[in-house]
């Protein structure tokens, strides 16, 4: 059979898939979620949303982006709650992903596997410059990856690193302009010119 003729066969069947929004903060990942998400509904699919329960900085339960877009959204503790929370869902967004547990990625795949396009969003690099949370294997299991990019505040090219210019060590520390720049390699690691 050729490969058209599968596709041709196999039409209605409902294909799910990982997309994976990602970069640094003030980066537009949450934005681009958001726009997708409402694209989704636009197109009358049933979707639903979710960010860790620990990110509280604008609402409980709603996605906002820097821009002030917002989305409903159901905060949850453990990605498993995804499964149990998603039936009947055709797109389902993830937001925040770099603070979920390990199992975020086994999760997505589940839901990949059941035919629904999974959008996820996240930081890629924590304040350190290192791989943050499973968003590593996320990257490595998706169909579609974007990584978008803010503009460095000390030279204005673009950015994908996320600068902490406080002291606290925590890997997790949630805050914005009061806590993290953008900022790009050169400025990042404050390279010689």
């Amino acid at each position: 059979m050729l490969f058209s003729e599968h596709n041709f066969n196999n039409r209605n069947r409902q294909v799910g898939s990982i997309e994976v929004i990602c970069g640094s903060m003030f980066s537009g990942k949450t934005e681009e979620l958001i726009r997708r998400m409402r694209r989704a509904q636009f197109a009358k699919l049933k979707i639903e949303i979710f960010k860790p329960s620990l990110d509280n900085r604008y609402a409980d339960k709603e996605v906002i982006s820097h821009d002030s877009n917002s989305i409903h959204s159901t905060p949850i503790n453990h990605s498993s709650a995804i499964l149990l929370l998603s039936s009947d869902t055709k797109v389902i967004g993830i937001d925040e992903a770099q603070f979920f547990d390990d199992e975020l990625p086994n999760v997505c795949i589940q839901l990949a596997n059941k035919g629904i396009r999974v959008i996820v969003a996240g930081l890629d690099m924590d304040y350190q410059g290192k791989p943050f949370g499973p968003m590593p294997k996320l990257l490595a299991i998706a169909e579609h990856i974007v990584k978008v990019h803010a503009v460095c505040v000390q030279c204005g090219a673009p950015a994908n690193y996320s600068y902490r210019f406080n002291d606290n060590k925590d890997i997790v520390l949630l805050g914005e302009k009061e806590s993290y720049e953008p900022r790009c390699r050169h400025c990042y690691y404050n390279l010689p010119l």
